[in-house]
């Protein structure tokens, strides 16, 4: 890990299939003690974009709104390879409708209420299981955006070595934003669902993380301009890169980011959780 004091800390709410209306969302933060400062946003337009912009040299740790491994449960199962390069590749070479066919010919042969396989992280932060192919596509993601950070040669912690100037780790926004504001929703894609009352609840997040009021241990430090930005952003994009911005800059100084003892090393870690 780089000197803390050094590194440049990035969250990205990733998108598997990114546009100018919907693109992927890059915060760029500077850590000193126990504040991060916001340092911009950057939208990225194109996956060849997002590849271009993990070639930028470190030193950084960033973190990124994307599944980074498979359920070891689902894996055995359909017979796929079991460490953790060679399963990606595999799962980099399926197209969408290969996946999607062996995802739900696994599903259909389990029991109702029990239909997706689980990695041992989803529990504890909340989040959906990483085989899923709808509402969220997740399973997309992890095809789209996986197989670039390997392609580009960045340090996955705990997974697979690469540069160790820059560190790409797991984050889930969902799971800061529920600490600080419980289940309610701040954000949709959706005009007609950008109501006040989630406009309220992205201020509430915003005030919080200003505030320091999490477990993480660190204020966001914005500009009157970012902190508007951020609440006017009715997609919630752009406050969810900066809550994986504050992930990553919380794992960064945490023993191996965080992970706790045990990790299964073919399914991987959500940062924080």
């Amino acid at each position: 890990m780089p000197a803390m004091r050094d590194a440049s800390f990035f969250g990205i709410d990733f998108t598997s299939a990114p546009s100018a209306r919907k693109p992927i969302r890059v915060a760029a933060g500077q850590r000193q003690g126990g504040v991060v400062r916001l340092a911009g946003l950057e939208a990225l337009g194109s996956l060849d974009a997002f590849s271009a912009w993990l070639t930028r040299p470190g030193p950084w740790v960033a973190g990124f709104d994307l599944p980074f491994g498979l359920p070891r449960e689902l894996v055995e199962t359909l017979g796929w390879p079991t460490g953790y390069a060679a399963l990606m590749a595999h799962y980099a070479a399926l197209s969408r409708a290969e996946i999607r066919d062996r995802f739900a010919a696994f599903c259909d042969a389990r029991p109702a209420g029990a239909k997706f396989a689980h990695r041992g992280c989803d529990g504890p932060a909340g989040a959906s299981p990483s085989m899923k192919w709808v509402n969220p596509p997740v399973a997309w993601m992890l095809h789209a955006g996986v197989p670039r950070l390997i392609a580009a040669g960045v340090h996955l912690p705990g997974l697979l070595d690469g540069d160790p100037g820059r560190v790409a780790l797991e984050t889930y926004p969902g799971l800061l934003a529920r600490e600080l504001i419980a289940r309610r929703s701040y954000k949709s894609d959706a005009r007609a669902a950008q109501t006040p009352e989630r406009l309220i609840a992205r201020k509430d997040v915003v005030d919080a993380l200003e505030q320091g009021r999490s477990r993480l241990g660190l204020r966001l430090k914005l500009s009157h301009a970012q902190r508007d930005a951020l609440v006017a952003d009715a997609s919630g994009d752009s406050l969810d890169a900066v809550l994986a911005m504050l992930q990553a800059a919380w794992a960064a100084g945490r023993p191996r980011y965080g992970w706790p003892e045990g990790v299964d090393p073919l399914e991987g870690w959500i940062a924080s959780a």
